[in-house]
């Protein structure tokens, strides 16, 4: 087993005073007025979940169709596990076609395609294809609720229970701000999400040859230029609500804001969370997929003695900008057997960010090494002895 260690220094953004978190400060409703007629409120970066701003993030309520966060959430978990496809057709039930608020109008009895169910939640929120997709991949909405809540209950979700795919009224149903922020982060781990989340306008077409017009209930994507994705929601007992997501050169913020008094409240303390988030920290990429590693691995049989290796991803350190955290790598090698084919994995790389382990990261070939042959390994022997 192999060792390199390298310390990297990581220059970062400023931050209002508060509890400290290993390099990044995180503000808090006493310190900063980020927010504006909201009862609960999170900010936090999407790669590390640390924690930048927080206003009762814990206390439970109502988030309303914000819940869809975690319906999507399967729905993708079943694509990716093979359960169901994009192409795959769901037969609308009575129950599904039956269900009222935001909907797209399906008819009882008719086809419908995955893809176009799926798009119809994140652009519209339409309450009919969760329930028509939740039956699709558990049979019932009961049974794909008691999964929604076992998944919660995996992303560290401690403050959250679900009684429906919807987010309709329900006694026993909440959530809270942080618990939100964290599942609609695994959300985004999905990346065919982005694929619906900027659709703006854009007809559902029925088998039936009717038309149903989309419209994106977040506001946010034309409204400010780094927003790419989002959930909102409403009731009168949830008040407005919104989850939603920016982009800025490599930092990925994720907000929440729950129990907002108007539409306008949970948009405009967006956007001020937002450019808080943006204006001080920053991400800084510590390892990078597409550069190879200073030191090569060493092969047993192979052609070549050594071969080129890289990290699998990239690797982001998450800090605020006046802050200098100290970054160490730990390269360990696998001990490898030729042949070795490109882009497999021969190591890890742990990173350490104040001394704290922050991630562990795959390391591939960057080559391929053939499998030495007899005359290979005469003349090595032979170069060896001459030695």
């Amino acid at each position: 087993m192999k060792k390199l260690f390298g310390i990297i220094s990581a220059c970062l953004a400023v931050a209002a005073s508060g509890a400290t978190l290993t390099g990044v400060t995180t503000a808090s409703a006493a310190e900063l007025a980020l927010t504006k007629g909201c009862k609960s409120a999170y900010l936090m970066d999407f790669n590390s979940k640390e924690c930048i701003y927080k206003e009762n993030e814990t206390a439970r309520m109502p988030i309303a169709s914000v819940c869809k966060v975690m319906t999507l959430t399967l729905c993708f978990d079943a694509i990716e596990d093979g359960k169901i496809a994009l192409d795959s057709i769901v037969t609308v039930s009575d129950n599904a076609a039956g269900m009222g608020g935001s909907q797209v109008f399906l008819e009882s009895g008719l086809e419908y395609s995955v893809d176009q169910l799926i798009k119809s939640i994140i652009v519209c929120s339409a309450n009919d294809s969760c329930v028509a997709l939740s039956e699709t991949i558990s049979g019932n909405e009961d049974e794909f609720v008691a999964k929604m809540n076992k998944k919660a209950e995996e992303l560290g979700c401690t403050d959250t229970l679900f009684a429906n795919c919807t987010g309709l009224p329900r006694e026993t149903q909440y959530s809270c701000a942080k618990d939100v922020a964290l599942m609609f982060g695994n959300l985004l781990s999905h990346e065919d999400y982005f694929n619906y989340s900027k659709i703006w306008l854009e007809d559902f077409e029925h088998p039936d040859n009717r038309t149903t017009s989309m419209t994106n209930t977040n506001k946010l994507i034309r409204k400010y230029g780094f927003c790419d994705g989002g959930k909102t929601g409403f009731t009168n007992e949830a008040g407005f609500c919104l989850a939603s997501t920016a982009k800025k050169d490599d930092l990925r913020l994720i907000s929440v804001v729950l129990g907002a008094s108007s539409s306008d409240d949970r948009f405009d303390s967006t956007i001020k969370m937002f450019d808080y988030g943006f204006a001080n920290y920053k991400n800084r990429i510590v390892l990078d997929k597409n550069v190879t590693l200073n030191d090569e691995f060493a092969v047993v049989g192979g052609k070549k003695e050594s071969f080129a290796v890289r990290p699998e991803r990239n690797c982001y350190v998450f800090s605020a900008v006046d802050k200098t955290p100290e970054i160490t790598h730990n390269v360990i090698s696998y001990k490898v057997k030729a042949p070795v084919a490109c882009d497999q994995v021969v190591g890890e790389i742990e990173v350490f960010k104040d001394g704290v382990l922050i991630d562990r990261v795959n390391v591939v070939a960057a080559e391929s090494v053939k499998k030495a042959s007899f005359g290979d390994n005469f003349r090595r022997n032979a170069r060896e002895w001459a030695l």
